[in-house]
C-alpha cells in the first residue's frame, strides 16, 4: 500500500516542475497544498481510497485533485507529471533541496549553465559558473556548495516521521498474518533517532510460519536483495531498506537489545558481561556454554546486575554508569503533556481555523492551547500586524465562552529581528498570555552577532520561549552559528524557557542540546507547531527527542496543571 508521503512527494515533485516551468502560481499552489494535505492526514490515504472516502472533504481538494490522488494511490504515477517532465528534467526538483536555491533559481542554472542534475550542478560549482548568473555571486555559490555535501552526505538518511510510517505498517501487515506472535522494529528508530538509515525487524514466530516469503510479498517492495527462513531484506519504493531476521523466542530479548544498539552501548553491556565471566550477544546471555539468559530485554540487563535501560537513552552517554548507581532519569511520557504552546492557524499559514485547532486539542484531554501566528515580519507566511493579531484575540474571547474544560492562551510567534529587537511592540506583547520568540531570518551572521542578537531579545520582559532554537532544518538546513550554552545559561539567568520543537525536520532542541540544557537547570517546552489539526499528534516525535535528551516531567513546563503554568509564565 502507498504511504502518505509517497503520494505527497509526487505533487511536491509536479509543483516544483511546473514552478521552474513558470506555471500560473494559482496552479503551483494547487499542487502543493495537495501535497501538504496528503502528509499531514493521520490515516492512510491509499487505504481510504480504496474505501472509497471522499478526500474533497479536506481544504483545498477539489474534485479534481481527489481524483488526481487516487490516481497516485492506485497506480503510483500521475500523467500530468509524466507529461511535464517531457519539458523539465525530474532530476531539478532534487536540486530545489538545496538551501540557496529556489525553483527561480533552478530554472535560471537549468536555462543558462543547462544544468539538468546533481553532478551538472557539482560542475558548475566547481568550475566557478555559477557565481557569475545574474542575482548569484560568490556568496551564493558557497551555500550552494555546501548545501550540495549536506544533501550528499544525508542521501539514505530518513527522517523518523516518514521511517514511522513505513514501520507502523509493516508491523500491522506481519502482526496479522496466521503463527505470527511478536513483532518488534528495533534499530535506531527505536532509539528514536532523528534520521534512520535502515529499518531491522525482529519477528518471532510457530515452527515453519513463512514469514520471509510473506515479507517479500508486502506490497511497499521494490525490490527484494535476499530471501530466508531467518534473514530477508528488501528495498522499498521510498529507496529504505528493510532487514527482517526471525528470532526464537527463547532468545527475542538478547536480539531486541542487540539490534536496538546503539554499537558503543552494547559494546559497553557485553565488556560488562565478560568482567563477569558471562558471553553477551544476540542469542543470548552465556555462562559457558549454557544460556541463563536472553528471553527478555530486562533479563539481559539483569545478567549483569542493571536494571532496565529505555530504548532512547542507549547511546552510551553515561546511561550505563546511571543505571550502575541508581541515577537513570525517570523519562517524561506523552501522557505527561497537559497542552501544546505553539500552533497554527489559517490566519496566517496553518490550514485549519481556529475552532478546528482548539477541538482537536480538547480531543487530546488537553488543558490549554496556544495559539501563536507568525508575527508581521514573516510577510510569505501572512504574519499579523497589531490591528490583525488584536482581532485574533478577540475571535478567541468569543470562542472561550464556548468552552469550560480548555484554556486558549492568547499568543504569537514573534520573529527576534536581526537587532535583537521583537517584531511586535509592547503594548500587544503585553496582552498576550505567550510568546514564541524565533529567528526567521539572516541565519548567516557571525556566531557572536546572533548569539547577542538572541540573548538581547530574551531582555524583553515579553519574552517567553525562544522557538526552534537552532533553527536547523534536517537534511536541508544547517544550525545557524551561535554560543548555545551561551543561550541556555542566558535563559536560566532570565528565567526563560527553550523550546523543544516536534516538527519531524526540525527535532530543534537536538538530543544532546537537550540534556545540557537540563544539566544547567534550564525548563523547557516540547510543542508541535502544529499548522494543522492533526499536525497536534506530531507531540510524539517532540517527546522521543525529549527522552533522548534525558528530560524527566519536571524538565518540561507544558506538563504543569495550567494554574501552574500562568504563574511559571507570569513569572519570567
Amino acid at each position: 500500500m502507498r504511504e502518505n508521503r509517497e503520494i505527497a512527494h509526487t505533487f511536491d515533485t509536479l509543483a516544483d516542475l511546473l514552478e521552474i516551468e513558470g506555471a500560473n502560481p494559482f496552479r503551483v499552489r494547487a499542487y502543493r497544498n495537495a501535497a501538504r494535505v496528503v502528509d499531514s492526514i493521520s490515516q492512510n490515504v491509499a487505504m481510504m481510497v480504496r474505501e472509497g472516502r471522499d478526500l474533497s472533504q479536506y481544504p483545498g481538494i477539489g474534485k479534481d485533485l481527489a481524483g488526481k490522488i487516487r490516481t497516485v494511490s492506485e497506480t503510483g504515477t500521475l500523467p500530468l507529471l509524466e507529461e511535464v517532465e517531457k519539458r523539465v528534467p525530474r532530476a531539478l526538483s532534487e536540486l530545489t533541496q538545496i538551501e540557496g536555491l529556489g525553483p527561480r533559481r533552478v530554472k535560471a542554472l537549468h536555462e543558462s549553465l543547462q544544468v539538468n542534475s546533481l553532478e551538472d550542478l557539482e560542475k558548475a560549482v566547481d568550475q566557478g559558473r555559477v557565481r557569475e548568473l545574474p542575482g548569484f555571486g560568490a556568496r551564493t555559490e558557497e551555500l550552494v556548495r555546501n548545501g550540495l555535501k549536506r544533501l550528499r552526505g544525508t542521501q539514505g538518511r530518513t527522517l523518523i516521521a516518514d521511517a514511522e510510517e513505513t514501520a507502523v505498517h509493516l508491523e500491522r501487515f506481519l502482526s496479522g498474518l496466521q503463527g505470527v506472535k511478536q513483532v518488534t522494529v528495533a534499530g535506531s528508530y527505536r532509539r528514536r533517532r532523528e534520521t534512520v538509515g535502515d529499518l531491522d525487524v525482529l519477528v518471532t514466530c510457530r515452527p515453519g510460519v513463512p514469514v520471509g516469503k510473506w515479507f517479500t510479498s508486502f506490497e511497499s517492495v521494490e525490490t527484494i536483495l535476499s530471501q530466508g527462513e531467518t534473514r530477508s531484506s528488501v528495498r522499498l519504493r521510498s529507496g529504505l531498506q528493510v532487514d527482517l531476521r526471525v528470532v526464537p523466542e527463547i532468545s527475542y530479548g538478547a536480539a531486541l537489545h542487540y539490534f536496538t544498539g546503539s554499537k558503543a552501548h552494547n559494546i559497553a553491556i557485553r565488556k560488562l558481561g565478560m568482567a563477569r565471566g558471562l558471553r553477551i550477544n544476540e542469542y543470548g546471555v552465556f555462562s559457558g556454554d549454557q544460556r541463563i539468559a536472553g528471553r527478555t530485554e530486562a533479563e539481559v540487563f539483569a545478567a549483569v546486575d542493571l536494571p532496565f535501560i529505555e530504548p532512547e537513552l542507549r547511546e552510551d552517554r553515561g546511561e550505563v554508569d546511571a543505571a550502575r548507581n541508581g541515577r537513570l532519569p525517570e523519562l517524561i511520557r506523552i501522557e505527561d503533556i497537559r497542552g501544546d504552546l505553539h500552533a497554527h492557524t489559517n490566519a496566517t499559514d496553518g490550514r485549519s481555523g481556529l475552532e478546528s485547532m482548539v477541538d482537536a486539542a480538547r480531543e487530546r484531554g488537553y488543558e490549554y492551547l496556544a495559539i501563536t501566528d507568525h508575527s508581521q515580519a514573516v510577510t510569505v507566511a501572512k504574519g499579523l500586524d497589531v490591528e490583525r493579531l488584536r482581532k485574533q484575540l478577540q475571535a478567541i474571547d468569543r470562542l472561550q465562552e464556548q468552552y469550560d474544560d480548555i484554556r486558549i492562551l492568547k499568543g504569537s510567534e514573534v520573529d527576534i529581528l536581526e537587532d535583537g529587537r521583537l517584531d511586535l511592540p509592547d503594548e500587544i506583547l503585553r496582552e498576550l498570555d505567550i510568546t514564541v520568540c524565533s529567528v526567521h531570518s539572516r541565519f548567516n551572521l557571525p556566531e557572536a552577532q546572533q548569539t547577542e542578537r538572541i540573548l538581547r531579545a530574551m531582555d524583553n520582559p515579553h519574552f517567553r520561549i525562544l522557538g526552534h532554537p537552532s533553527g536547523r532544518l534536517l537534511n536541508k538546513r544547517d544550525p545557524y552559528p551561535m554560543d548555545l550554552e551561551r543561550i541556555i545559561t542566558g535563559a536560566v539567568e532570565r528565567g526563560r524557557f527553550l523550546e523543544v520543537n516536534a516538527q519531524p525536520d526540525r527535532l530543534d532542541l537536538t538530543d544532546t542540546a537537550c540534556q545540557l540544557a537540563k544539566e544547567k537547570g534550564a525548563k523547557l517546552a516540547i510543542s508541535t507547531d502544529a499548522h494543522s489539526d492533526s499536525g497536534l499528534a506530531g507531540i510524539r516525535f517532540g517527546i522521543g527527542q525529549a527522552r533522548r535528551g534525558w528530560l524527566e516531567k519536571q524538565d518540561v513546563i507544558n506538563t504543569r496543571p495550567l494554574p501552574e503554568l500562568l504563574k511559571l509564565l507570569r513569572n519570567t
